[in-house]
């Protein structure tokens, strides 16, 4: 019995299928039109590489000839190896959810405010500890007359100056 040097251990770590591997491309081809179909402006705010860049100026120039974007789409797929995916697919998921994350900031910032309208004192010295371009005189100001609105059951000017000077000056996460 002679052993064969090509012979696959099926207990290596390293050893990618076939199948594997053509998935893989497959997907990348996937992105790779993604990518290309996006609008420019969003495409130029891809973190991409000279040659992405290049292959992406030609890509537009054959977006209406669907066999030759298919086969540069393979191209693009093979210049996407040298790249870090996961790092180009979470800036276009940042890019795609843009008013999403922008929601999520505001109501943050309500949070905060809300907090401050009900911890009184000591939120105010916590979020002056964390934003040190905040003033203590006018955040106090803001709150004072934020809570007399609320109080009153009238949210109004000073409830939204309150939030507006929370979103200027707010730098913690």
């Amino acid at each position: 019995m002679h052993h064969l040097d090509h012979d696959i251990d099926e207990f290596d770590e390293d050893y990618v299928s076939k199948t594997d591997v053509k998935r893989y491309m497959h997907e990348l081809q996937d992105l790779a039109l993604t990518i290309i179909r996006l609008p420019k402006a969003k495409r130029n705010k891809l973190p991409l590489n000279e040659e992405l860049q290049d292959a992406m100026i030609l890509a537009d120039k054959i977006l209406n000839k669907p066999d030759a974007l298919k086969r540069h789409s393979r191209f693009v797929a093979k210049l996407l190896t040298e790249v870090d995916v996961d790092v180009l697919k979470a800036e276009m998921d940042a890019l795609a959810n843009k008013h999403q994350q922008q929601s999520k900031q505001h109501e943050k910032f309500e949070l905060l405010r809300d907090q401050l309208l009900a911890g009184g004192n000591q939120e105010i010295e916590d979020l002056l500890a964390q934003c040190a371009g905040m003033e203590r005189q006018k955040l106090r100001q803001l709150v004072r007359q934020a809570s007399k609105e609320q109080a009153n059951n009238k949210p109004g000017k000073s409830h939204r100056d309150l939030l507006a000077y929370i979103k200027a000056h707010y730098q913690g996460q």
